[in-house]
């Protein structure tokens, strides 16, 4: 197979993976729950806010390397 062939592969299952995940975000963003879990910090000064969505950010990460290692395990079938 030639290597540009196979790089052009690659670039479409990482586009369609990068998209899917951005779709996902935008539903996700509408439920009750994302960016509102204990351990998201919110920090105002005057005029001035600041946010840290740190247990969304780490219940994000597992979801994804959860979705991840299983896109892996089944293309090793």
């Amino acid at each position: 197979m030639n290597p540009l062939d196979t790089l052009g592969r690659l670039m479409l299952l990482l586009g369609g993976l990068l998209a899917g995940l951005g779709l996902l975000l935008l539903l996700l963003s509408r439920g009750p729950l994302i960016g509102r879990l204990p351990g998201d910090f919110s920090l105002k000064w005057g005029n001035a806010s600041c946010y840290f969505p740190l247990m969304t950010g780490i219940v994000l990460s597992i979801l994804v390397t959860v979705l991840l290692n299983l896109i892996v395990w089944l293309l090793r079938k």
